[in-house]
């Protein structure tokens, strides 16, 4: 699996940037995409996650300013960030969970990184 993520760069606190992430590969039929992110000095973190049905799952900091949705016939994920704070910068990556339900394995893919940077 291969994930080619887009959108990031510098924007004013209070202002917004959208990112996207195409998919391409051994994609299982039920999967999840999402963002992850990481800043300097902290671990990395949730952003947020869509699932094959469209469940979708935010971390705590993001909720009620970004929004995840999915083109799955096109295989991408956008996350809409609005409201954006300089707490909000870091890079933030792209994620592909393929669900193995036979199994009952998960294998987790992830993008290269795109850098958010929000000045205050």
């Amino acid at each position: 699996v291969q994930l080619q993520a887009s959108g990031g760069g510098l924007v004013q606190a209070g202002g917004s940037l959208r990112l996207s992430c195409a998919a391409s590969g051994s994609i299982f039929t039920v999967h999840d995409m999402g963002w992850y992110r990481q800043a300097p000095g902290k671990e990395r973190e949730l952003v947020a996650l869509i699932s094959t049905g469209d469940t979708t799952n935010y971390g705590d900091s993001v909720k009620g300013r970004f929004a995840i949705s999915r083109d799955i016939a096109k295989d991408t994920v956008l996350l809409q960030m609005n409201s954006l704070k300089p707490e909000d910068t870091a890079i933030y990556y792209c994620n592909l969970r393929n669900r193995n339900r036979w199994a009952g394995t998960t294998t987790d893919y992830w993008g290269q990184g795109t850098l958010v940077t929000v000045s205050s």
